[in-house]
């Protein structure tokens, strides 16, 4: 079935639908949702033995893992001993970690904990939370206290949001 070429996008709080309500799904408010094209979906990918013949892409050289350049960076210890172990000796700057498990098992308590420990070694930290709300979060950092409540949070999902966040 092929997509709608609109989307209803809400002005208060970004919620999409692909439909109009009166009242966004995502918020509450009332006629806020409005009319957007949407984005032409990605290019077909095509695969099998033919798929040289359709691609514009280049081939890639793949190289021996055992050839691979990887210079030694010095990593960050989150002071939460276990995490860092499994971090292989504590997070690289510059990476990205997902911590997945399901619900209620301490992963924001985990993150609220180690970003905590990471500002109070002078690091500059910024919570980011796709899934939890700054309240829910706050709600997890109360019990460890001290540093974990110190830690800036940004509940936000768009992509392009939390990097205007970061640059600013």
């Amino acid at each position: 079935m092929p997509r709608s070429a609109t989307v209803f996008s809400c002005s208060a709080c970004g919620h999409e639908s692909p439909k109009w309500h009166g009242r966004c799904p995502g918020c509450g408010e009332w006629n806020s949702l409005v009319e957007e094209a949407r984005a032409a979906p990605p290019a077909r990918v095509v695969s099998g033995p033919n798929a040289a013949r359709h691609s514009s892409a280049r081939a890639l050289k793949p190289v021996a893992l055992a050839d691979v350049a990887a210079p030694a960076v010095a990593r960050l210890s989150t002071g939460i001993g276990e995490l860092d172990r499994v971090l292989g000796g504590g997070l690289v700057p510059g990476s990205l970690v997902l911590i997945g498990g399901s619900p209620g098992i301490g992963k924001s308590t985990l993150t609220s904990g180690a970003l905590g420990n990471l500002a109070a070694s002078g690091r500059k930290v910024l919570y980011v939370s796709g899934e939890e709300s700054a309240a829910q979060v706050k709600l997890r950092a109360e019990r460890l206290g001290g540093h974990a409540l110190s830690v800036p949070i940004v509940a936000e999902t768009d992509l392009d949001a939390v990097l205007a966040t970061l640059e600013a």
